[in-house]
């Protein structure tokens, strides 16, 4: 692959200079990190990373390549991708193409050769950032303007961004190689109908919740309440998705409108909104959590979860009201991790029990859901 220049500029004035990889051109977005040392494919998916440009801080990133099976939607919908290391030469045999491949056909831009650490340690210290890529402007004070100029997350709904269009239903299962070993696939005899509320849904969700037995229809974040209903489902799913969950309105609304008729299951923006939704209050972490080994306690059984995440928002503990019950805790920053109602089949969690990729600790969740729904079924 030959040399291409590249530099990335910071908000707070730091400039970083590397290669380019993937497509070429010039981007603005948040710059975050991510610890995992794998996962990159179901990363560049995911489409709660919309509007961000993300950094790995594993070292060698592409080692194993690409392919058709670890996708998380239907393309990607970050805005840049750091790396120390680009492996060049990918060796797996799963693999379609190489990392570079796979950002050039999908139009993304990578920067390669830049110190990852340095980058890392200005978002840990001073938050996660707006910066800029570009391998087409190489004048520092030129993108240190389009840095200031650029817009942040706050305020934004990058739902609308993201979010299918139509009704559908989803058939597809989990991967071999993505079903937890003390996995169990559901009867669908009883075949409980989930209604999935999709904000940016990561697809291994559907996936777990089909192989739980379930029927699983799929409607866009902006579905109204009526519409739901209307669908005749024994439980609703709130997706994840990207940004900030305070100017979704429409979407607190319904699920508002929800609580207490249907049981309720949400992960991430869903558990986020759920919290609105039930009364509470949400705010932006500093550098937020993303990786595939974030530590939770779960208060109700005393034990800790190895967790997959990827926030850059939380749910105020102080704001909920007293028939809400904080379920679970992050235990790096004790911020909120998982609510339950007190008397009504609702719940949430902020990681993701889907685990693509990450640790299989939490699936158990899904079964959770199923039980409540078979519950009000009866």
């Amino acid at each position: 692959m030959s040399a291409r220049p590249a530099k990335l500029a910071l908000a707070n004035g730091v400039v970083y200079s590397g290669e380019a990889f993937g497509a070429d051109g010039e981007v603005d977005g948040e710059v975050v990190f991510n610890t995992s040392m794998t996962g990159y494919q179901e990363i560049l998916t995911d489409p709660s990373y919309t509007g961000q440009i993300v950094t790995m801080t594993y070292p060698l990133i592409g080692n194993y390549g690409v392919n058709a099976e670890d996708v998380e939607s239907r393309g990607l919908f970050l805005k840049g991708f750091i790396v120390r290391e680009l492996c060049e030469v990918p060796s797996n045999f799963r693999s379609n193409e190489s990392l570079d491949q796979y950002l050039r056909r999908n139009n993304v831009i990578g920067i390669q050769g830049i110190d990852t650490r340095s980058l890392v340690r200005q978002i840990r210290t001073q938050g996660a950032m707006k910066g800029v890529i570009s391998t087409i402007d190489l004048d520092d004070a030129s993108l240190l303007k389009k840095v200031q100029a650029a817009p942040g997350l706050v305020g934004r709904d990058l739902v609308r961004e993201v979010m299918p269009e139509g009704v559908s239903a989803w058939e597809s299962p989990l991967s071999d190689l993505g079903r937890p070993s003390d996995f169990r696939s559901g009867s669908t005899a009883q075949a409980p109908h989930v209604v999935a509320i999709d904000y940016g849904m990561k697809w291994n969700i559907a996936r777990y919740l089909r192989d739980l037995g379930c029927r699983v229809t799929v409607v866009p974040g902006s579905a109204t309440a009526e519409e739901i209903l209307a669908l005749n489902p024994d439980g609703v799913f709130l997706s994840n998705g990207p940004g900030d969950p305070e100017p979704l309105d429409y979407a607190i609304s319904t699920i508002r409108a929800l609580i207490g008729r249907k049981p309720i299951f949400g992960i991430c923006l869903g558990l986020q909104l759920l919290g609105l939704a039930l009364g509470g209050k949400t705010y932006k972490l500093r550098f937020g959590h993303r990786g595939a080994n974030q530590p939770v306690l779960n208060r109700r059984t005393g034990k800790v979860e190895i967790t997959s995440q990827n926030h850059g928002f939380a749910v105020d503990s102080a704001s909920l009201p007293d028939d809400v019950e904080v379920t679970h805790v992050n235990l790096n920053d004790q911020t909120v991790e998982g609510i339950r109602h007190r008397t009504l089949p609702v719940f949430g969690v902020q990681y993701h029990p889907e685990a693509a990729a990450g640790p299989h600790d939490s699936h158990y969740l899904f079964t959770e859901f199923l039980e409540l729904m078979k519950g009000a079924m009866v």
